[in-house]
């Protein structure tokens, strides 16, 4: 078993949408293949929050594949399935098709040895292909989505607060830097008397993955997260605002889906893959819009991967399936179904992606947007070997001042001794 550091850099995801509208479509053929046997049998997919697998998509390779039955497990977060995946690991438990997310690679990639390559390396973004790559030149994860983000809000909150409505004139609005966005943050507070984003947490996640290195140094490895003034100006400034302008609703917390239909709050950092998440738990809810504009330019915020454990009983069986999952065909389809923006180069040139709207989202027309949004992105932030673990501790020091437990310093110090501790 591998036990090496993996400290691979990402490309820079600027000019990914443009890169790929330039490429010459050379995805893989999406037609499902049933395998090396006509045995029936039943392959499982792991995944966590909602990757757009529908039943009706899993239905389609079922029925290009009859000797196959398709079942997929849905963790309930993505901390659960991450937990799972690296408890069983080499082991005996994981499924047949195990879906990871981009902030857990640094650890994957001490065991990649323990996971079947990928051999199709052309049909991806040539960033999510680096960084899915391992030491020794194998890709071990099928690139699934993307997580370049604009602002979803509640037209009908920036109604009542006397704001702007069009996303058009929201985008304008908010055009600016992190200052920007919580001054407008305090001119909505005052007008209601209510929240203005969901949590302190949430929207420091979307500015630290701003940062080109937050927590470790891209060369060495070393832990700097405690000596790198710009994390603790990034803290300092959220806490600040989150004082007036949070609902201080953790992410997936009950209270937290609940404000998704209650109007709890009037924006939020907005991934594409979270289109799919609102939609899904705000259900007939009128009013959810997204606006084409991130403070400071450009963020992406997660993306994810599939993965075949090399001692499954159907690995071949299981990688023709993670093959087709993440063909463009099927891509663009997730995304319809969840918001899940595509990795595939060929993806960006399809009408179907480009064209799109959501009926939800008050028609917007979130293809074109995302693809914008994937554009303006100019840093890839480089997650070392103990990003995971710095940046929960962070999570959690935040949740720490946001449910009164600690003032700001008292858990910034108590994040500064974790750090210390790790390693």
């Amino acid at each position: 078993m591998k036990l090496s550091r993996h400290t691979r850099i990402a490309g820079a995801v600027a000019g990914a949408a443009s890169i790929a509208l330039l490429a010459a479509g050379c995805a893989a053929s999406s037609d499902a293949t049933s395998g090396s046997s006509d045995e029936p049998i039943e392959l499982t997919v792991a995944t966590f929050n909602d990757f757009g697998y529908t039943d009706e998509l899993l239905q389609e390779y079922m029925d290009a594949n009859p000797n196959v039955t398709v079942v997929q497990n849905k963790a309930a977060t993505s901390n659960d399935a991450r937990a799972n995946y690296f408890q069983k690991l080499g082991k005996k438990g994981l499924a047949d098709v195990e879906a990871i997310e981009v902030d857990w690679l640094p650890e994957v990639m001490q065991y990649s040895d323990l996971l079947a390559e990928v051999d199709v390396t052309d049909r991806w973004l040539d960033w999510k292909v680096d960084a899915a790559t391992d030491a020794d030149g194998r890709l071990i994860g099928y690139g699934t989505d993307v997580g370049p983000m604009g602002v979803c809000y509640r037209s009908d909150l920036f109604a009542a607060a006397g704001l702007p409505t069009d996303r058009d004139e929201v985008a304008a609005l908010l055009e600016g830097d992190w200052d920007t966005y919580f001054e407008v943050g305090a001119q909505y507070t005052a007008a209601t008397g209510t929240a203005w984003f969901d949590s302190a947490g949430g929207t420091y996640q979307g500015m630290v993955n701003q940062l080109e290195a937050a927590y470790e140094d891209p060369d060495s490895g070393d832990i700097i997260a405690t000596e790198n003034g710009e994390v603790e100006d990034l803290y300092n400034q959220v806490l600040d605002a989150s004082a007036t302008q949070s609902a201080h609703l953790g992410q997936w917390s009950d209270d937290w889906f609940a404000g998704l239909s209650n109007g709890a709050y009037a924006t939020m950092l907005c991934p594409g893959w979270m289109l799919g998440v609102i939609s899904g738990n705000a259900e007939g809810v009128t009013g959810w819009d997204v606006a084409n504009v991130f403070p400071n330019g450009g963020g992406n915020w997660g993306g994810s991967y599939l993965t075949v454990p090399a001692n499954g009983e159907h690995v071949e069986a299981a990688q023709e399936l993670a093959d087709w999952l993440t063909a463009p065909e099927q891509q663009i389809k997730a995304f319809v179904n969840a918001g899940t923006f595509p990795s595939q180069t060929a993806a960006y040139e399809d009408a179907a992606l480009t064209d799109f709207t959501n009926e939800y989202f008050s028609n917007a027309p979130v293809g074109q947007i995302f693809i914008d949004r994937a554009n303006a992105v100019t840093v890839a932030p480089f997650k070392g070997e103990f990003y995971f673990q710095i940046n929960d501790a962070m999570q959690k020091a935040l949740t720490r001042v946001e449910d009164g437990t600690q003032d700001k310093q008292a858990s910034w110090d108590q994040w500064v001794s974790e750090v210390d501790a790790i390693g």
